[in-house]
């Protein structure tokens, strides 16, 4: 019985093996790819189509009504293609099944043209990248055609401040020079060239950077669409915007030291300082953790430490110092009466700093300096109603120039009535008022010293708290000396 049980446990285990090498060793089976090759717009049947596949099999070729056969096609998937002279090649993907029919239809677009296009346009100069670009630049490029007919190019234009496209067609040579660009200004440029046959041709972009603005002290914000943006001027009134209009960027401060310009740009809903180079290139943005805040951020400020190696700012009720790559984040101060810091200025020596400080809606506004430790050493002005900002020490931190509504008004939407210059003298602790000359029924905001100190400039507008605003010079102790310099503008800055 042993022997036998043993016989039988032998012929089940060859068994099951048997069974499992034979599953191994199944092969799969074939079946048929058929269908017709029309025109695909009239559907008129193609003879004499080619008809193969990758992987290979077997080639055929349409009937006289464009049907084709393909059999003994292994199970699997498959590209299939169909060709005819004066037609365009298609391919079509399918799988194909053991003992299956796939049915594949190709509509084949008829070549109309043989002649070929240009080819592709290469620009030559400027280089792509290149840098110090006059304002007057001629841009060459190569371009043949294989049957030497005439072709015509379009160069397109465009630069990185703003959304405008330039076109210029009907060219019948490989050069184009471009005139009247702005200064410190990215330009993208494309050559497309047709020789009136085939479709455009279009070269790669390529950019150039032109000269930077030369002697730009100004510094001032306008508004585009939606968004505020940065432009630099200088003495003649020329003008030049360097931060884009698809952002909003404001409040630009120089420091010529460091020679970069500062700037507040809002990002997902929150201010951050950002810094750049004086003609707009090489944005950085300085905070993270901590974004700047407070009431209202048309009247928010915030300063360089004269070095240019840090700057402090503020967020609601708290003052922060912050270095200029964006390291060292350290609270320097915090109000004792929850009030937010609005405006801040560093003095030059940077032993002290000035503070504006106020309420949720903008008053009850309180102007006083703090030493580094957070002391208060002085206390400017206190216990008055309507608005006041625009802090500005002087150099030897004797004198500080600020504004104030001296209607005492205050309401929901912070309107401005009767808003006035005054300079506070630290050594005899007296508040004047500069006799700018503003006319009745106008807004003086925004003030700063020039950088002799001997001129202020400042935001002129009417009170009616809708008209334009314009940058606005004075020369102190002179008659008829206030001057309007560009309009429509606000936050300035001036080194």
């Amino acid at each position: 019985m042993k022997i036998i049980a043993r016989i039988g446990f032998a012929l089940l285990v060859f068994s099951i093996a048997w069974s499992c090498s034979q599953e191994e060793f199944i092969e799969k089976g074939q079946g048929t790819v058929r269908g017709r090759v029309v025109e695909s717009e009239t559907f008129t049947p193609i003879p004499n189509a080619r008809v193969s596949s990758s992987p290979n099999t077997s080639t055929v070729f349409t009937d006289s009504s464009g049907y084709y056969t393909v059999t003994q096609v292994n199970e699997g998937d498959y590209s299939f293609e169909a060709r005819k002279d004066g037609y365009i090649a298609k391919f079509e993907a399918v799988h194909v099944n053991t003992g299956g029919t796939t049915e594949m239809v190709f509509e084949l677009v008829k070549q109309t043209v043989e002649n070929l296009p240009p080819t592709v346009p290469v620009l030559t100069a400027p280089v792509d990248n290149a840098t110090d670009q006059s304002l007057e630049v001629n841009l060459t490029w190569t371009c043949t055609d294989p049957e030497e007919d005439p072709i015509t190019y379009k160069v397109t234009l465009r630069n990185d401040t703003n959304n405008n496209v330039v076109v210029y067609d009907d060219i019948t040579t490989t050069s184009f020079t471009l005139t009247n660009l702005n200064y410190s200004t990215k330009y993208y440029w494309q050559v497309t060239a047709n020789d009136g046959i085939n479709p455009d041709v279009n070269s790669l972009t390529s950019s150039f950077r032109t000269l930077m603005f030369p002697n730009a002290r100004y510094l001032f914000v306008r508004k585009t669409g939606d968004n505020n943006v940065i432009f630099t001027a200088d003495d003649a009134g020329n003008e030049l915007q360097i931060t884009s209009d698809a952002t909003n960027s404001f409040r630009p401060r120089k420091n010529t030291q460091a020679n970069k310009i500062a700037f507040i740009r809002t990002t997902g809903g929150q201010g951050h300082i950002y810094t750049m180079r004086p003609d707009g290139s090489s944005v950085f943005k300085v905070t993270s953790n901590v974004p700047v805040a407070a009431f209202n951020g048309d009247y928010y400020n915030y300063c360089w430490r004269a070095n240019g190696s840090q700057l402090i700012y503020a967020n609601f009720d708290k003052l922060y110092r912050i270095n200029a790559d964006g390291s060292g984040l350290v609270q320097l101060f915090q109000t004792p009466n929850g009030k937010f810091i609005s405006e801040c200025d560093w003095s030059y020596d940077g032993t002290r700093i000035a503070l504006k400080v106020n309420d949720l809606s903008g008053y009850s506004v309180e102007i006083y300096v703090i030493d580094m430790s957070g002391n208060v050493i002085a206390n400017v002005l206190s216990g008055v109603n309507g608005a006041a900002g625009g802090l500005h020490l002087s150099v030897n931190n004797t004198k500080l120039v600020f504004t104030r509504d001296v209607s005492g008004y205050q309401s929901s939407d912070y309107r401005q009535l009767d808003n006035r210059i005054f300079m506070y003298d630290f050594t005899a602790s007296t508040t004047t008022e500069v006799p700018v000359q503003r006319p009745a029924g106008y807004n003086d905001l925004d003030v700063r010293f020039s950088p002799n100190e001997a001129e202020l400039i400042f935001v002129s507008t009417s009170n009616d708290g809708v008209s334009p605003r314009t940058i606005t010079k004075y020369t102190m102790g002179t008659s008829g000396s206030r001057t309007a310099l560009f309009s429509n503008g606000l936050m300035p800055d001036w080194k």
